[in-house]
C-alpha cells in the first residue's frame, strides 16, 4: 500500500524563520523525520564517517527514474529504455524506479540538503534502466502482452554490467525462472558486480503458501550469487507481506518507508523493494571504500553486520538478521586487509590456466521438454488406472464361488395339483340337491364301567412238534373268556354318516366329473409285534408274516374256507368279538391275544 505525502516546503520555511538565531535541528523536514528511525536502524550516520558512497555507480534496473526530482538532480544517468516499443513514444510515470533511486543515492534538497529524501549512499551515482512497466504507465497493457519485453530485465543487467556499474539493484521479481536472466546475472557477478534483489511480497497470501508457510521462490532473488533481501517492521521482525523461504539471506526495513516520486512528490511504501534498495546503498558504501572487493566478500561483510536475527543461526523469515551499514563497512575493512597465505594464487588463477574465468554457462532447457514430461506422466497414470480396472474385471469373472460348509438341503417335490374339476356341457342337468342341515355331534366320551379286578390267566402249554418224529399232537382247545358278572356292556353308538357338501355348478353346466387322484404311495403300517396263534385251520397269521390288511380272506381263497375276517364293508368289531358269530357255521374265531393293528 502506498500513501502519497507532499513535501511542505513553504511551511517548513516559515517554521525555520521562527528559530532564527537558534541552531536548526538535524531533522528539519517532515520527510526526513519519517526517515529517522530507518536511518538509525541502519546506522548510516556512523557509516558516513567512513564514506558516503562517492565514486560508485549503482544501476537501478527498474521502471525508470525521474532525473529532475530535487533529491536526485545531478545524480542520475538515464540509460536506454528497453521498453521503447511498448511505450510507443509516451512518457512513463517512473514512480517505482524513482523511489528506489532515492533510497540508494538521494541527496535531499534545500540548505545543506536537510530536506527531502537522503539515501544510504548520497554521493553515489544512479544508472537508470527502464525494463519493467507499471500500471500507471500508458503502455502497460502492451508491456503485459509483448514477447519482446520478457528478456528486457536480462538485457538491462548485461547493459549495466558492461557499462561500469558496481552494484545492480533488482527490486522486481517473477515467479518463473528465466534462463536469460540467470545467464545475465552470472555475467555480472563474473565481472565483479554486486547483485542485490528483493525476495517478493507473497508472505501474506495464504493461497500461495505451502504446509510449512513458505511462499514460492521469486526470481532473480533465488538465483545463485544474488543477495536476496527480506523486509522487517519497526520491531525488527519479518513484515507480514515479506516472502518467507530459503532464498532469504538477510533483511532490511521495508514497512512504511518514505521515498521520492516523480514530479517532486513523495510517498510511503511497504514491500521488499525498498528493503533491497537500502541494502544496495550499504553495498555501495562498501564498494566506495574498497572498489576491488569481490562480490562474495561484499556479501560476507553484509552478513557479519547483521543484528536482530537468530544468534549464530538462520531462519527463512529474515535470513541471518537485519543489516547495519556501519558494521558492514568495518567488516569490509577487516576482509580487505586480511593478508593472503604464503604461496596463495590470485583468485583468477586458482581454477584456470591464467586466463580470467568467463561467465557461468547455463544449460538451456528446450521448450518442448515440459509438455512432453506432462504427457508422459498423464499416460502413465492413465495406463496404471486401466491396468487396475482390467485386473478387477478379470478377478470378478474368474474368482471361485464361495464355499458353504453346510450340506445342501434336499429339495422337496412340489405338491401334487388337485384333480381338475371338469364340467361336461352335454351332460343333463341334475336337480338341485335339497340342502341338508349339517349336525355336529360331541366327541365320544367313554362311559365309566365298573369292572371286576383282573383274574390271573392260566398258562397254556402247547406241545411242540418235530416232523418225522411221530403223529402230530392234537391241538389244544380254547374256551372263550369268562364275562364279568352283571349285564353286558352296551354297544358303542354308531356315528352318523356325514353328508358331503355339494358345490353349486355354474348355470347351464352339466354334471361334474372328477378325475381320480394319483394313487398314494403305500405306507408300511406300524404294527404291534405279531404273535402266532393256532386257529381252527392252522396258525393265524403264519409265523414271520406281516399283519394282513383289514378284510384279508383267511384261510387263503384256495384253502378250506374263503371267508374274509371280518367281512368286507362291515364295521370294525371290538377286540375279542368271535367270528363267525356264535350262531353262524364256521369254527374260525380270533384268539383273545391275537394280532392288533396300530
Amino acid at each position: 500500500m502506498r500513501k502519497a505525502v507532499r513535501a511542505r516546503a513553504a511551511a517548513l520555511a516559515v517554521a525555520l524563520l521562527a528559530f532564527v538565531g537558534v541552531p536548526a535541528p538535524v531533522w528539519a523536514d517532515e520527510i526526513r523525520d519519517r526517515q529517522r528511525a530507518i536511518l538509525n536502524t541502519l546506522g548510516v550516520q556512523e557509516a558516513w564517517q567512513y564514506t558516503r558512497g562517492g565514486g560508485v555507480t549503482v544501476a537501478v534496473v527498474d521502471s525508470g527514474a525521474d532525473p529532475s526530482h530535487p533529491d536526485l538532480r545531478g545524480s542520475v544517468t538515464v540509460g536506454p529504455n528497453l521498453l521503447s516499443r511498448t511505450d510507443g513514444g509516451r512518457a512513463p510515470a517512473g514512480r517505482h524506479g524513482t523511489g528506489m533511486a532515492s533510497l540508494i543515492a538521494g541527496h535531499g534538497h534545500g540548505p545543506g540538503g536537510r530536506d527531502g529524501i537522503i539515501g544510504v549512499a548520497p554521493e553515489a551515482r544512479i544508472l537508470s534502466l527502464r525494463v519493467i512497466a507499471e500500471p500507471e504507465d500508458p503502455g502497460y497493457l502492451a508491456y503485459r502482452t509483448s514477447r519482446a519485453a520478457r528478456d528486457a530485465v536480462a538485457r538491462g543487467i548485461r547493459y549495466a554490467a558492461d557499462h561500469g556499474a558496481d552494484v545492480i539493484n533488482l527490486s522486481l521479481g517473477n515467479a518463473r525462472p528465466n534462463p536469460a536472466e540467470r545467464e545475465a546475472i552470472a555475467h555480472a557477478i563474473a565481472k565483479g558486480v554486486v547483485v542485490v534483489s528483493a525476495v517478493g511480497n507473497d508472505g501474506d497470501k495464504r493461497e500461495l503458501l505451502d504446509a510449512d508457510g513458505f511462499a514460492p521462490y521469486s526470481y532473480p532473488a533465488a538465483y545463485p550469487g544474488v543477495i536476496a533481501v527480506a523486509a522487517t517492521d519497526a520491531k525488527h521482525r519479518r513484515a507480514p507481506f515479506s516472502t518467507r523461504n530459503h532464498s532469504v539471506l538477510l533483511a532490511a526495513p521495508g514497512d512504511d518507508v518514505p521515498m521520492a516520486g516523480p514530479d517532486g512528490t513523495y510517498f510511503l511504501a511497504e514491500g521488499t523493494s525498498g528493503a533491497s534498495a537500502l541494502v544496495s546503498g550499504v553495498a555501495a558504501l562498501i564498494r566506495s571504500r574498497h572498489p576491488d572487493l569481490k562480490p562474495s566478500l561484499v556479501k560476507q561483510a553484509l552478513l557479519e553486520s547483521v543484528r536482530f536475527g537468530p544468534p549464530g543461526k538462520y531462519n527463512a523469515s529474515v535470513g541471518f538478521g537485519e543489516v547495519n551499514a556501519a558494521a558492514a563497512v568495518r567488516a569490509a575493512d577487516r576482509l580487505a586487509g586480511t593478508p593472503r597465505g604464503g604461496g596463495a594464487l590470485p583468485s583468477n588463477e586458482r581454477f584456470t590456466d591464467g586466463e580470467p574465468p568467463g561467465p557461468v554457462k547455463v544449460i538451456d532447457q528446450p521448450a518442448w521438454t515440459e509438455p512432453v514430461a506432462v504427457g508422459v506422466i498423464v499416460l502413465t497414470v492413465a495406463g496404471a488406472g486401466l491396468a487396475v480396472a482390467v485386473s478387477v474385471a478379470l478377478y470378478r469373472r474368474t474368482r471361485p464361488a464361495p464355499s458353504d460348509p453346510r450340506p445342501a438341503a434336499a429339495e422337496e417335490p412340489p405338491p401334487e395339483p388337485p384333480p381338475p374339476l371338469i364340467f361336461d356341457p352335454d351332460a343333463p342337468a341334475e336337480p338341485e340337491p335339497v340342502p341338508v342341515a349339517v349336525t355336529f355331534e360331541p366327541a365320544d366320551v367313554p362311559l365309566a364301567v365298573e369292572t371286576a379286578p383282573p383274574r390271573p390267566q392260566a398258562t397254556v402249554s402247547v406241545p411242540s412238534y418235530v416232523p418225522g418224529t411221530g403223529p402230530r399232537p392234537k391241538a389244544p382247545a380254547f374256551e372263550p373268556p369268562d364275562l364279568p358278572p352283571g349285564p353286558p356292556p352296551p354297544e358303542p353308538a354308531q356315528r352318523k354318516r356325514r353328508v358331503p357338501l355339494v358345490l353349486d355348478p355354474p348355470p347351464g353346466a352339466g354334471r361334474p366329473t372328477f378325475e381320480p387322484p394319483y394313487p398314494p404311495a403305500p405306507v408300511a403300517p406300524s404294527l404291534a409285534p405279531l404273535q402266532p396263534v393256532v386257529g381252527a385251520y392252522g396258525p393265524w397269521p403264519p409265523p414271520g408274516a406281516p399283519a394282513p390288511p383289514y378284510g384279508t380272506p383267511w384261510p387263503p381263497p384256495n384253502g378250506p374256507s374263503g371267508r374274509p375276517w371280518p367281512s368286507p364293508g362291515a364295521p370294525a368289531s371290538p377286540y375279542g368279538t368271535p367270528w363267525p358269530p356264535p350262531n353262524a357255521p364256521g369254527p374260525m374265531q380270533p384268539p383273545p391275544d391275537g394280532n392288533r393293528t396300530a
